[in-house]
């Protein structure tokens, strides 16, 4: 028969479960610790301190999201996940596991932790993502504008569109927002497409067959139609889109893919997709159809 499990631990075990294993000194006095009883735990190893007040409940080895989630406790009422951090949570940039990054319009200061002040967060730019508050992603990605270069924010952009369809104007209305932001220009740069970026194998592939082919390049990840299209040549009238398994393996996004193409007849744009096979395996077909549309003529071939 096992153990009871004291009321008092009970309490404690519901609120750290819900954050990660995490929780506040005021939280655990609100589930009826007392002050002497949170440092004999402390002493015993059972609550480690993260910050000042902020404690993990029992465990040695936490996860990513306890880190992050013991950081925005650390700022109180109002703190966020941002930066880089939010970016990974939000799966926009690869690199690693950044360390905790939190804004807040507190003036707390932790040296251990990055913290950005702002004058307001509103409510739409801030999330909740598997329990942590967090900046949403347009919000994320003006932040990231100040620590990136074009190429990762291009591709921090990318992911967000993939991923959570965030759109252009999106964006453009918390730069109005905040007039000043570092890297404003240079997010607008690559929102708007005027920032050549190859963001993925296959699209790297194609360029490379089409450079070896000697056909004209396109202009790639830029908006057209209010949307932004994989490659397109405006002077020629022709758009293609490359289609990975990955980002084309549901219903969503077979219909997304459908309203690009009535997109591009509606520009009188000529419409082609092609595939990894397409562009690694066999692009003779590929490359005599763009040679057609693009100069009238079968692509040379080296």
């Amino acid at each position: 028969m096992c153990p009871k499990v004291p009321t008092l631990d009970r309490e404690i075990a519901l609120v750290a479960g819900r954050q990660y294993g995490v929780a506040t000194r005021g939280q655990l006095l609100d589930a009826g610790l007392s002050a002497h009883q949170i440092r004999h735990r402390v002493r015993r190893g059972l609550l480690i301190p993260q910050y000042r007040g902020v404690y993990r409940v029992g465990h040695s080895a936490p996860s990513l999201e306890a880190q992050y989630m013991a950081a925005v406790l650390a700022v109180g009422g109002g703190g966020v996940l941002s930066g880089r951090a939010a970016a990974h949570l939000f799966g926009l940039i690869r690199s690693g596991s950044p360390a905790p990054e939190v804004t807040t319009t507190s003036d707390c200061r932790i040296p251990s932790l990055l913290i950005r002040r702002a004058r307001f967060l509103h409510r739409r730019d801030v999330a909740n993502l598997r329990g942590i508050p967090i900046t949403t992603v347009p919000r994320t990605l003006v932040e990231l504008a100040a620590v990136l270069d074009e190429d990762g924010l291009a591709r921090a952009c990318h992911e967000a569109w993939v991923r959570y369809r965030v759109r252009p104007d999106q964006i453009e209305a918390i730069l109005v927002q905040h007039p000043g932001t570092p890297g404003a220009g240079k997010l607008r740069r690559v929102i708007h497409g005027d920032v050549h970026v190859t963001l993925s194998k296959l699209e790297q592939g194609f360029l490379e067959r089409l450079r070896d082919a000697r056909l004209p390049l396109p202009q790639t990840n830029k908006v057209a139609s209010g949307r932004r299209v994989d490659c397109r040549w405006p002077d020629h009238h022709v758009t293609a889109e490359l289609n990975s398994y990955q980002f084309h393996n549901s219903r969503h996004s077979w219909e997304r893919d459908y309203e690009r193409e009535r997109e591009a007849h509606a520009r009188r744009d000529a419409f082609r997709r092609y595939t990894w096979r397409d562009v690694f395996e066999d692009p003779r077909r590929m490359l005599a159809e763009l040679g057609e549309l693009l100069t009238g003529q079968p692509a040379a071939r080296r």
